[in-house]
């Protein structure tokens, strides 16, 4: 089993665990009691709160801020200078976390505001404000993130993407400097 790996200037707070092969890039700070999973993987300058609760095979990427007593599933991917936040009355001390359960996907700039669930499968696209629980299987989009489509729809359109993009380029085409 793999060690975990640890950059620069990372600062872990008491009691934290840390499962096998995770890898926190320079500049995570963890606050206390969290629970990070194996093969999770957490990019540069990232705020975890307090008694957070982050599952196994995650890919959170930099500039994530994940507020105190926040749950994270398992296999969720989270884009950059995203947001979840735990407090809907700032300085209430009665947190309200948000959760985020397994095989999530999480576009970058994305917030999700406290006491909201993002279920299963569900994908939330970039620069969302999520104001309300996302169903199972579906992706939402949008300030406030409204349905869009089913997750089997996205999932047609990301395979027909990525078909096009690995497709090697015809002969005939040919580059010009500009």
């Amino acid at each position: 089993m793999l060690k975990p790996k640890m950059g620069k200037g990372v600062i872990l707070g008491k009691n934290v665990q840390v499962g096998m092969g995770v890898i926190l890039w320079n500049y995570v700070v963890v606050g206390d009691n969290t629970r990070i999973g194996d093969g999770t993987r957490i990019g540069s300058f990232c705020d975890i709160g307090k008694n957070v609760v982050i599952g196994r095979n995650c890919n959170i990427q930099a500039h994530v801020t994940i507020s105190n007593e926040c749950q994270i599933g398992d296999n969720v991917f989270i884009g950059p200078n995203t947001s979840l936040l735990n407090d809907k009355f700032p300085h209430s001390r009665c947190p309200t976390p948000s959760i985020v359960r397994d095989n999530v996907v999480i576009g970058g700039c994305v917030t999700i505001l406290p006491n909201v669930t993002v279920h299963e499968n569900s994908v939330v696209a970039a620069g969302s404000v999520v104001t309300r629980d996302v169903p199972p299987n579906m992706v939402v989009k949008g300030v406030p993130a409204k349905p869009i489509m089913t997750r089997a729809e996205y999932e047609a359109k990301r395979k027909k993407f990525i078909e096009t993009r690995s497709r090697p380029q015809s002969s005939s085409q040919t580059f010009h400097d500009v």
